[in-house]
């Protein structure tokens, strides 16, 4: 919500709130002015290492999804007369080009559900578009490590169908009867602008800038990886040739204008949480090896481990907190520092991005508590135990 839509009353809180911190807190003490310290070395660190070369190119991603994605062709492959297979391997990748948080989704699943979707799809949707994302995947495999980045992509895939597909099968006889009193979704009147295969090679040309310029060296651990780690700045110099001559040949001026705006509202949507989650997480949990506020002790005796109680509490707090688009990468950054498991980790990655609180409370109100706590409980259950195995083995 923007500062235009608050109410006078929910200012004034805002004011009250920083009254209170700033004449409670104990702002000269060594530990809080060693943990503001450690909160801005936190965020220096994040635009050194992660602004320029992963945030810039996905926004300009966002912006070009926002403005030039068929919305009707999406909402076709995903209804319920759409072949099953399809319609579950086009929800559960979408997530891979979405860059939205779990109250962003919102408008989207609503829509396509309330023009037929199956209730499987639907919720595959609602599940992958904010759980996992292009600069997701990159970031996450950059500050955690491939093992970590790699389960998270393979379980955020996998969570959206079968999730979508117990969701399907609970309300199968429910949402049968709806999906018959459901209209057809209505196909597109004009032409689109642009052909599939050059919005495929334009959309491709800005996601192979984005994985090539941050292809991070496995310092000798695979002779492949390390050789197009050599070439990165060739292979995205050449996405970046193919990308200039999509935007000369097939967009005109204002098409360009348009994506502009879109990639600077995005950035003013996303950039100020990002900045906010990384300096909360510094001031609570300091960079890796290096105490703030919160003692690593404390940390790791909660979610240290992995017990079944340290991933079902990282799980179900994930589940009630509210994570913007890649605010969740910092904070559990900082809680891996402070001594959490592995385990918790991932159940914190696979429920955090996924649900909040704000959002149950939406999805409530379009699916009706029953549905919406089946849901939340699937994701809760699922990455408590999909924690506890990645903690056995990692």
């Amino acid at each position: 919500m923007s500062s235009k839509e608050w109410s006078p009353n929910k200012k004034l809180l805002v004011v009250f709130g920083v009254f209170l911190a700033a004449y409670f807190i104990p702002w000269g003490s060594v530990r809080v002015s060693g943990a503001v310290n450690e909160a801005f070395l936190m965020l220096m660190e994040y635009a050194q290492q992660h602004v320029l070369l992963c945030l810039v190119p996905a926004m300009f991603i966002a912006g070009a999804i926002t403005v030039f994605l068929n919305q009707q062709a999406v909402m076709r492959y995903l209804g319920p007369d759409a072949y099953r297979l399809t319609a579950y391997g086009v929800a559960s990748v979408s997530g891979a080009i979405l860059a939205v948080c779990s109250c962003t989704v919102l408008p989207i699943f609503k829509g396509i559900y309330k023009k037929g979707a199956g209730i499987g799809p639907a919720v595959a949707f609602l599940y992958s578009g904010p759980a996992i994302n292009i600069l997701a995947i990159v970031l996450s495999a950059k500050v955690f490590g491939w093992k970590l980045g790699l389960a998270r992509t393979i379980g955020a895939v996998l969570f959206s169908v079968v999730i979508g597909f117990l969701m399907a099968l609970i309300y199968r006889k429910e949402d049968k009867q709806r999906s018959a009193d459901a209209r057809l979704f209505a196909k597109p009147d004009e032409k689109p602008a642009r052909s599939l295969g050059q919005m495929i090679v334009y959309m491709a040309s800005m996601i192979g800038i984005l994985v090539f310029v941050n292809w991070a060296n496995s310092k000798g651990g695979s002779a492949v990886w390390d050789a197009i780690y050599g070439a990165k700045y060739w292979i995205t110099g050449a996405f970046g040739l193919v990308l200039l001559y999509t935007l000369v040949k097939w967009f005109t001026k204002d098409d360009l204008k348009e994506w502009v705006v879109a990639t600077r509202d995005f950035s003013l949507q996303i950039m100020p949480l990002l900045f906010g989650g990384v300096l909360i997480a510094g001031f609570l949990l300091g960079r890796p090896g290096h105490d703030a506020l919160i003692p690593s002790a404390w940390i790791g005796s909660v979610l240290g481990g992995n017990s079944i109680f340290a991933n079902f509490f990282a799980a179900l707090s994930g589940a009630l907190m509210y994570f913007a688009t890649l605010t969740e990468i910092p904070i559990i950054q900082g809680l891996l520092g402070a001594g959490m498991g592995q385990g918790p980790a991932l159940a914190l990655l696979l429920a955090g991005p996924s649900l909040s609180l704000p959002s149950i409370l939406v999805i409530s109100g379009e699916l009706g508590w029953k549905k919406t706590l089946t849901y939340v409980g699937l994701v809760v259950v699922l990455s408590t135990f999909a924690g506890m195995l990645f903690g056995a083995i990692a």
